[in-house]
């Protein structure tokens, strides 16, 4: 009887090795290792290789090692077990084997020790549990293996009844002892290693759920700092000492501009205050305290040589794990605003400047008048005086002309007023003013060319505005063409906008003086006002265009006007 009872348990602890021996497979690998043969399923698959040591083992010792005349077999448990949890794949070849092992080692072979060893009869059961089996809770399969296993014991010891009955040297209480010690056995070792492998199951999530979690982390934490760094503000954050932890691009690219040897590795370590210059240095840790200590959230206007920053101070808190938030840091938030400051000084200028152009504009309209008297009252003294006193009083209305003229193109263009547009054909423009720029072309001996494109669709114009333009721009290119020269006027479509060209054979413009031809009152003819090219600029910036100059001294000046469709 202690003999049988040491049998049961030699195959109670060779049928619960297959799960035991599982960590074996892992010794020698890695941590990255391992885990990616977590994740490939391997482990199922050391199941199942020792699963089919286990039952090769407990049919090797009912055969061979036990001298009990009671030949149960354990080996069902670790098939049980494959069954359930591997594969259908891997659990029908395990079936098969278990009845391959059974004809290997049996002989001469019995029909009742065939259906007790390899438990066939149960097969039917068991696969048809483990389609549902692996949905089940831990508590749900262990009465689920448990009962398999009673099952499949029970049936063996009914099947070992033929054989008692054969003359066997046990009595039926030693047999139904000795039945129950295996029965109770089988159930201890299914049960012990079906805990097992679902605590490897469970490790194996919290591994997996720890992987994910850690990789949603750092993918996160990428993200966070390509977000930092694609934001057009220079970003630091602080520790409670105000010492500088992460910088991002921007503040790299900020400090680099102020010291061109700067790296991030520079700046990571020392005091935000080095972000300033030393008169602003304890304004900014004063800033920095107010935020670590009170969580105030402010901001400043600071300078670093000749660049103005706006700085914002704001506090980075942490939950801690009473839910509580405690602040860990800070963070410097500043923004170049050198050029908005620029463009600011630059906007009061120009405010100033358009109430000194309306109150010119205002004072020229009222000396026309005077001078309209001026002029009045000259030719009336003309017709009064001497023939030979007329050459003086040329000059002096021929002066007053030319005044009225620079005060009319002043007025126009400082009448900064909304154009009134409607559709019109350039072309149509350009030929309205053929005649009279033909006529003024045969006095100085010169020809001019129309090279009008037929493509070039209606746009949205100011007639009188534009006349204003070709007209300008056409006497200033016969003015710097001597006799026989040749004024082109062109019309073409580049890409969605049309253009205009006014193209002269004169001696050309040199580069120096082509920066300043279209500001007001510079000219480069001997009595020219230096109005009429701002004007042109002023009519076609109200039209939403660009007028721009080409010239090479020597071949001929081209004025474009860009017009968008």
């Amino acid at each position: 009887m202690v003999v049988a009872l040491k049998d049961i348990l030699l195959q109670v602890l060779l049928a619960g090795s297959a799960v035991f021996l599982i960590p074996l497979f892992y010794l020698g690998l890695s941590r990255q290792a391992a885990a990616k043969v977590e994740r490939n399923g391997v482990m199922l698959t050391s199941l199942a290789l020792t699963s089919a040591a286990s039952m090769l083992l407990c049919l090797l010792f009912v055969h061979y090692a036990s001298p009990v005349d009671v030949p149960i077999s354990l080996g069902i448990v670790p098939l049980t077990l494959v069954i359930l949890y591997c594969r259908p794949v891997i659990g029908l070849t395990l079936t098969l084997l278990h009845v391959l092992f059974y004809f290997l080692l049996a002989h001469p072979y019995n029909m009742y020790e065939f259906l007790l060893q390899t438990g066939i009869l149960l097969y039917p059961i068991v696969w048809l549990s483990a389609s549902r089996f692996k949905h089940y809770t831990r508590s749900r399969k262990t009465r689920v293996i448990i009962s398999l296993i009673a099952a499949e014991l029970m049936v063996s010891g009914l099947l070992c009844i033929p054989l008692w009955n054969d003359g066997t040297a046990l009595s039926l209480f030693q047999w139904l002892t000795i039945t129950m010690g295996y029965t109770f056995g089988a159930i201890l070792a299914g049960s012990f290693s079906m805990l097992w492998i679902e605590h490897i199951h469970h490790h194996q999530g919290l591994e997996q759920h720890l992987s994910e979690v850690h990789h949603r982390y750092i993918s996160e934490t990428e993200k966070l700092h390509q977000i930092l760094n694609a934001v057009p503000l220079s970003i630091a954050t602080v520790d409670p000492e105000g010492t500088v932890q992460f910088v991002n691009d921007t503040m790299e690219q900020t400090a680099r501009n102020q010291l061109p040897c700067t790296t991030t590795s520079n700046l990571i370590g020392l005091p935000a205050s080095q972000f300033v210059e030393q008169g602003q240095a304890d304004k900014l840790e004063n800033s920095i305290r107010r935020a670590i200590v009170d969580g105030e959230i402010n901001g400043m206007t600071v300078r670093y040589g000749s660049y103005v920053f706006q700085s914002r101070t704001v506090p980075i808190y942490s939950l801690s794990l009473d839910q509580t938030r405690e602040v860990t840091g800070a963070m410097l938030i500043i923004q170049d605003i050198t050029e908005l400051e620029m463009l600011r000084s630059e906007l009061d200028n120009v405010d100033r400047l358009s109430l000194v152009g309306q109150m010119a504009a205002s004072i020229t309209h009222e000396v026309r008048n005077p001078m309209a008297v001026v002029r009045g009252f000259l030719q009336l003294m003309q017709e009064k005086s001497p023939q030979s006193l007329d050459h003086y009083y040329r000059i002096v209305l021929e002066e007053l002309d030319r005044a009225n003229s620079i005060i009319n193109d002043f007025l126009s263009l400082a009448q900064n007023r909304i154009s009134e547009k409607e559709e019109s054909q350039l072309h149509d423009i350009i030929h309205e003013l053929s005649p009279l720029l033909w006529a003024d072309a045969n006095l100085r001996g010169q020809s001019i060319e129309l090279m009008l494109d037929h493509n070039v669709p209606k746009l949205h114009l100011n007639s009188k505005e534009i006349k204003q333009v070709v007209l300008n721009l056409a006497r200033n290119g016969m003015e710097a063409m001597t006799e026989k020269g040749v004024l082109t006027l062109e019309t073409r479509m580049v890409d969605d906008k049309v253009e205009l060209c006014v193209h002269d054979t004169g001696l050309g413009i040199p580069r120096l003086k082509q920066e300043k031809l279209f500001e007001p009152f510079y000219t480069t003819k001997a009595k020219g006002t230096g109005l009429g090219l701002s004007m042109c600029r002023s009519i076609v910036e109200r039209h939403n265009g660009t007028i721009t100059v080409e010239s090479q001294e020597g071949e001929g000046t081209t004025f474009k006007v860009s017009f968008p469709r």
